[in-house]
């Protein structure tokens, strides 16, 4: 398989990408890609506990996404200025790592006001720093613990969804932009193979035996980051932090080596477990950091499925899908997607790969 970015293009109809989620979690379409026959199946989600038994263990990703889009004033002008918060640098001097929207308008310097619903400023942030063209280091002024700060900041902040949904948040994407076992907030985007397990379906898995692992790994809008250099091999990810506890170790690697299925459920999962590997292909515990760019030709040693959402195209997420599936048979997969009319991306539907 190539490493070159022009291999991971297509045209996608825009009518095809999801604008909601579906009406209910595990009824979106589920299509399952056979690598050993080339069979192509078109199921439903719930359908999924069909291809697991007794041993089998699905890992799942449990972040949880936090209210990253602020909107504050700024100082003098009264501009109204977009703050998408990435990354905390230092709870204590409460620095992050933002992205702002207008970016011209916002200089080192500058003061940012933010108002609660009744019009009282509650919290104000400076500019210390440019770290991208949109991309600024801020400190926010706060006196209380860092309890109140994160709970100032969960009200003021509104569910990030993503900017090509072209719509404000509603109601339903405060429960829906949300995975129903997300309980680590640190994720500014949704790990959304994640969106498509229902409670109902998470405990049917469970009574058949399949066990349900949770890692960790707060997805940050650099896995969406648009690829703009030919050569695989020279693009960056951003680092996404990531945790694997002892136990969710030791019961993926009994998966592994009594020759049971270990899914994958989504890239950030699939880029998690391959950031922490043993000398014997074994899943390491730990925690760290990982800018895991997987692309062909690549050697999983973890995980022998996988779920994932369609993907848009040139992204990281569709090239790691083609690398696990095989080009070739993706590219089919896809065709027969857009065919079929799935829905694509962060509300759309789901491929299970075998």
């Amino acid at each position: 398989m190539k490493s070159k970015l022009s291999f991971f293009d297509f045209e996608l109809p825009k009518e095809l990408v999801a604008q909601y989620p579906s009406k209910e979690r595990d009824q979106s379409r589920l299509m399952v890609v056979h690598r050993d026959t080339g069979k192509i199946e078109h199921r439903i989600f719930a359908d999924i506990k069909e291809y697991f038994e007794e041993g089998d263990a699905m890992i799942l990703n449990n972040t949880k996404v936090f209210p990253a889009r602020l909107y504050g004033r700024k100082e003098k002008t009264d501009a109204r200025i977009e703050v998408f918060l990435l990354r905390e640098l230092n709870d204590h001097l409460r620095l992050w790592d933002v992205m702002v929207d207008p970016a011209r308008k916002i200089r080192v310097g500058n003061k940012l006001y933010f108002a609660n619903a009744q019009g009282k400023d509650v919290l104000v942030a400076e500019v210390l720093d440019n770290t991208t063209s949109r991309g600024r280091t801020m400190r926010f002024n706060f006196n209380g613990t860092n309890e109140e700060f994160k709970q100032v900041i969960k009200e003021l902040g509104h569910t990030p969804i993503p900017k090509y949904l072209n719509r404000e948040p509603e109601e339903i994407d405060k429960e829906r932009y949300q995975t129903v076992f997300a309980k680590d907030a640190g994720a500014v985007a949704a790990p959304t193979a994640g969106l498509h397990f229902s409670r109902k379906l998470l405990k049917e898995l469970e009574l058949i035996g399949v066990d349900l692992p949770q890692i960790t790994l707060h997805v940050g809008l650099g896995t969406f980051r648009s690829i703009d250099v030919e050569d695989l091999s020279k693009h960056k990810m951003d680092a996404e932090y990531y945790y694997i506890g002892e136990e969710v170790a030791e019961v993926v690697n009994r998966a592994k080596l009594a020759e049971k299925n270990v899914c994958a459920i989504g890239t950030t999962v699939m880029r998690t477990l391959e950031s922490s590997v043993t000398a014997e292909h074994l899943l390491r515990a730990g925690e760290g950091w990982t800018n895991l760019f997987v692309y062909p030709p690549f050697d999983f040693r973890i995980a022998n499925r996988m779920v994932t959402n369609f993907h848009m195209p040139k992204t990281s997420l569709v090239i790691m899908t083609a690398t696990f599936a095989g080009l070739e048979l993706l590219q089919e997969a896809y065709a027969k997607a857009i065919e079929e009319k799935y829905r694509f991306f962060t509300y759309g539907d789901a491929m299970l790969i075998l």
